[in-house]
C-alpha cells in the first residue's frame, strides 16, 4: 500500500513537473544528457555484461564517487569472478567515475519510476546492489527485494539535517529498510538512527567512513602545474566552496596579502555549473587571477609563470583532493554558510593545516574527532583571514595541526577493508544459498 500511494504521488509530481522538465530538456544539454539510460536502458558499452555475474554499486555524485573509489578497485581483487558496474546520478559524478573507473561500467541510475527500475534490473541481473551513504529509492529497492537481490549499504549515514525528515516518514521507511540485507555505518550514531527507522539491528553494524581510506592515488596535472608556474609560492587552497564563501576568500586572500606577498590562492568553487558566476566575482574583485581550465591542452613550458598574489580558479573536476597536497593552509568549504560542510580528510591525508566554518554537520564526527586532536581550525567569516593569518605566520604550529590531522586520518582507516569483508561473505552466502536450491 506504501509503496502504491509513493507512486501515486510519483505520478502526480511528474505530471505536474512536466512542462518545466520539457522546457529544461529543450534548453539545457546535461537535462537530456543520459536519458535513455534513467528510463532504464542500459549503454552499449555494458551489452558485454549478458555472462557476467553483476554488482551494481550506486553512488550519487562526485562525494560518493570518490568515498568508494578504493572500494571498487578492492572489490575487484577480492572478487575477480564478478563485474562491478557502477552508476551515478549527477553528470559531474558521471564524468568523475568514467575517469575513475572506466566508461565501459559506469551508466546512469534509472529514475525512480517502476518500468525504468524494472528494465534495468531485468538488462543487468545483478547479484547484489550496493548503495553509497542513503540513497534509498522505494522502487528500486522493490524490484531487488522482488528477485531476491540483497542489497547492501556502504557508508550509512543519516545527518542531522536529514534525521527529522526521515523520523516523520518513518512508516513509509520501515517496511524497505528492514528487507536491506547489511548496514554498514560510517558511526555508532549513525548505526543508532538507521536502527531507529527499521533497520534490523543485527544488520546494522559499524564500519567506518569509506573516505579516510581514500588517498589520491596519483598527482593531478593541476598539482603539477601549480608547483611548476609557482615554485617560490605559498598555496592557499579553498575547495568546495559555496555561494557566499568565494567573496570571503577573496577578502581573506586580499587581507594577508601584504604579510605573505608570496601567496597564490587556489579557489575551487563546488558545482561546475558555478565557475562563471565565481569567474565574474573574481573579474570584480580587481586581484588578478587565472583560470585552471586555460592551461589545458598546452604545453607547460608555454604558459605563463603565476605571479605572487594571484588567484587560480580551479575550474575542473576531480582535481582538488590532489591539489591539497601543494597547500601550505587548506580552507575547507560548505562550512561558513550553513550547508553542513565537506570532506576536511582530503587535505588531512597530506598534514596540511585545515581551517573550516562553523556548519560541519555533515561531517560531524570526522570534524569533532579532529577538533578532539587539535588538528583544525574553525573560523566564521568575519574572522577567517585572522585564523589563516595565524597558521601562516606561524610555521611551526601549522606543522604541527597538519601532522595531528595526518594522524587522525591515519588511525581512522581501515572502513575499506571492513566492507570488502562484509559484502564477501554476503556474496559466499547468496551463492552458497542458490546453490541448494538448485
Amino acid at each position: 500500500m506504501i509503496l502504491l500511494l509513493y507512486n501515486v504521488a510519483l505520478f502526480i509530481s511528474l505530471v505536474l513537473s512536466a512542462p518545466w522538465w520539457l522546457w529544461r530538456m529543450a534548453t539545457t544539454r546535461k537535462y537530456r544528457e543520459g536519458l535513455r539510460e534513467r528510463l532504464g536502458r542500459i549503454p552499449t558499452q555494458l551489452s558485454s555484461i549478458a555472462e557476467a555475474r553483476v554488482i551494481w554499486l550506486h553512488a550519487v555524485s562526485v562525494g560518493e564517487v570518490l568515498a568508494v573509489s578504493r572500494l571498487v578497485a578492492e572489490l575487484d581483487r577480492a572478487l575477480p569472478s564478478h563485474r562491478i558496474l557502477i552508476s551515478t546520478t549527477t553528470r559531474t559524478g558521471q564524468d568523475l567515475a568514467r575517469q575513475r573507473f572506466g566508461a565501459d561500467r559506469v551508466f546512469y541510475a534509472p529514475l525512480d519510476l517502476p518500468w525504468a527500475t524494472r528494465a534495468c534490473l531485468d538488462a543487468l541481473r545483478p547479484e547484489m546492489l550496493i548503495l553509497a551513504e542513503t540513497e534509498f529509492w522505494p522502487n528500486l529497492l522493490a524490484g531487488c527485494f522482488a528477485r531476491g537481490i540483497p542489497v547492501t549499504v556502504v557508508n550509512a549515514r543519516i545527518s542531522d539535517r536529514s534525521w527529522p525528515r526521515y523520523r516523520r516518514l518513518r512508516a513509509l521507511w520501515k517496511g524497505f529498510l528492514s528487507r536491506l540485507s547489511t548496514v554498514l555505518a560510517q558511526s555508532e550514531l549513525d548505526a543508532e538512527r538507521l536502527r531507529a527507522l527499521g533497520c534490523p539491528p543485527q544488520r546494522v553494524s559499524v564500519a567506518g567512513n569509506l573516505k579516510f581510506d581514500v588517498r589520491a592515488v596519483q598527482e593531478a596535472e593541476a598539482a603539477h602545474l601549480l608547483q611548476r608556474l609557482a615554485p617560490d609560492a605559498r598555496f592557499l587552497v579553498a575547495g568546495s566552496t559555496l555561494e557566499g564563501e568565494e567573496s570571503a576568500v577573496i577578502r581573506a586572500h586580499r587581507s594577508v596579502l601584504p604579510q605573505y606577498p608570496a601567496l597564490i590562492t587556489v579557489l575551487a568553487p563546488r558545482h561546475p555549473e558555478r565557475f562563471d558566476y565565481v569567474a565574474a566575482l573574481l573579474d570584480a574583485s580587481a586581484v588578478p587571477w587565472v583560470r585552471r581550465s586555460s592551461w589545458k591542452g598546452k604545453p607547460a613550458e608555454s604558459l605563463r609563470m603565476l605571479a605572487p598574489g594571484q588567484i587560480v580558479l580551479l575550474d575542473t573536476i576531480g582535481e582538488l583532493a590532489s591539489v591539497y597536497s601543494v597547500a601550505a593552509v587548506a580552507f575547507v568549504g560548505g562550512s561558513l554558510v550553513p550547508a553542513g560542510g565537506h570532506n576536511p580528510l582530503e587535505p588531512a591525508q597530506f598534514g596540511v593545516p585545515i581551517v573550516m566554518g562553523p556548519h560541519y554537520a555533515n561531517f560531524r564526527a570526522i570534524t569533532e574527532d579532529l577538533r578532539a586532536q587539535d588538528a583544525v581550525r574553525i573560523a566564521h567569516k568575519e574572522n577567517l583571514w585572522p585564523v589563516l593569518d595565524e597558521l601562516l605566520g606561524d610555521s611551526e604550529e601549522a606543522r604541527a595541526v597538519g601532522e595531528r590531522a595526518r594522524r587522525v586520518f591515519e588511525q581512522q582507516s581501515g572502513a575499506t577493508a571492513r566492507c570488502v569483508e562484509a559484502i564477501g561473505a554476503l556474496v559466499n552466502s547468496s551463492t552458497a544459498a542458490a546453490g541448494r536450491g538448485a
